[in-house]
């Protein structure tokens, strides 16, 4: 990946479209609550898709800044992070890179046998979670990209992939707003490895235990509940407003 401008200036870049995005999936996030409260499904469907292409994208572009924060991962490092063709497996490699340098393993597999004991379990907990809550993330990206809203397609364009049908269908709001701390605890956490072990061993506990929240809330929270609130209150409202009339 030649580099044609500083890496200063390419940080702050991403910086500007991180937030941005950022911008965009707040007011998603406002007309779909709108759209609950209203029970207006089809407004719901089609916002949820939007926001759930955004929080691809945010994923993406979150990533691009991880790599450009100044004194973190070298030009050689990028290029080898940026060398798999998936997002997911850049993601991946940015973690194992980030654990490479900081704990002076530069060939050998990661193992516990290779890494601390505590390093190598902090090490296979980022993975498993980038493994089982980021795919999605980007796998809906990227059908969603290619204008299939309601019914992705294989890779072949000949059938509907059934399991990301189902994602699609039973995604909601509350559940993408949790993938989206979970993404973001992973890059804090990477953030702090790069730039500092200390910083990382010293505040990863407290970024592990915001992940087993986010991680619990998207297991156990019914969307049913959150809905019926939303309709609840808008109803109150209404009904308020109504009473207050001359």
């Amino acid at each position: 990946m030649a580099i044609s401008q500083p890496i200063s200036k390419l940080y702050k870049h991403h910086v500007a479209n991180l937030r941005s995005i950022e911008i965009a999936i707040k007011n998603v996030a406002l007309s779909t609550r709108r759209a609950i409260a209203e029970e207006n499904q089809h407004a719901t469907d089609s916002f949820i898709r939007l926001y759930s292409f955004l929080l691809g994208a945010w994923a993406e572009t979150r990533l691009n800044k991880l790599l450009f924060e100044p004194n973190g991962f070298l030009d050689a490092e990028r290029q080898l992070i940026l060398s798999p063709p998936t997002q997911l497996e850049n993601w991946q490699k940015a973690v194992e890179i980030a654990f490479r340098k900081q704990y002076k393993v530069p060939s050998a597999q990661l193992k516990e046998s290779t890494l601390p004991f505590t390093a190598f379990a902090r090490y296979s907990v980022i993975s498993d979670i980038l493994d089982k809550d980021l795919r999605s993330v980007i796998e809906i990206r990227n059908k969603l990209a290619h204008g299939q809203w309601i019914y992705p397609l294989n890779s072949n364009g000949t059938d509907v992939e059934a399991d990301k049908f189902k994602l699609l269908k039973f995604e909601n709001l509350p559940s993408l707003q949790y993938k989206l701390s979970l993404i973001s605890s992973i890059a804090d956490i990477v953030h702090d490895l790069i730039i500092s072990v200390a910083t990382f061993e010293r505040d990863f506990d407290s970024h592990y235990k915001q992940i087993t929240t986010t991680r619990n809330n998207l297991k156990n929270r019914k969307y049913s509940e959150y809905a019926n609130n939303l309709i609840v209150k808008r109803n109150n409202g209404i009904e308020k407003r109504n009473r207050m009339k001359p």
